[in-house]
């Protein structure tokens, strides 16, 4: 348990059996009445935004997330498996809560997920990953009616959109938060 006096930002609160990060909050102190503090709380588990004040002094139950660096091993059905860094343990973890991350992951991938209560509650890939280019259609030349790009489908089968000079095998940097082509990778 901590008061509202504590609070900071990447604190995890479990309110009504729900974890929320603590975005940004801002303490104030208006002339007539006791003080509070507002807060923008972001849903761990679905992502939705929300404001929410709180009385100043106000006890709010804190939750403990525990981040820990992992490797991805293999997919298994619903399930990805990783293998915890620390304890070398196999921790599954559902295809749900992997998400769209699943496009960029590669086997022996390092990944950071956030754990509470032995439940992964997501995972965090490095903001861009190199991926061969599995498969793209020869660029026309001359072809600027798609301004300038092509459709490519990666090595983990998720499809981009890369410049027209890009072509199947070649290595290219993807970012993983939106899945855009970042630029080629030489080697």
């Amino acid at each position: 348990m901590a008061t509202t006096n504590d609070l900071k930002n990447g604190l995890v609160l479990n309110i009504d059996g729900q974890l929320w990060t603590v975005v940004e909050f801002q303490h104030v102190k208006p002339g007539k009445g006791g003080a509070f503090v507002r807060t923008t709380l972001k849903n761990v588990l679905s992502g939705k935004v929300v404001d929410r004040t709180f009385n100043a002094g106000t006890r709010v139950e804190t939750a403990t997330v525990d981040k820990r660096g992992m490797t991805y091993l293999y997919r298994e059905g619903e399930e990805f498996v990783f293998m915890d860094g620390e304890t070398f343990d196999q921790v599954p973890i559902p295809a749900a809560t992997v998400g769209e991350n699943a496009n960029y992951l590669l086997d022996n991938a390092e990944v950071v997920a956030a754990m509470h209560e032995g439940q992964a509650l997501y995972i965090e890939l490095p903001t861009s990953v190199e991926l061969i280019i599995s498969h793209t259609d020869p660029g026309l030349q001359g072809d600027r009616s798609t301004g300038g790009t092509k459709p490519a489908t990666l090595e983990t089968g998720a499809e981009i959109q890369v410049p027209l000079f890009v072509s199947t095998g070649e290595k290219v940097k993807v970012d993983t938060r939106d899945g855009r082509y970042l630029g080629r990778v030489n080697g």
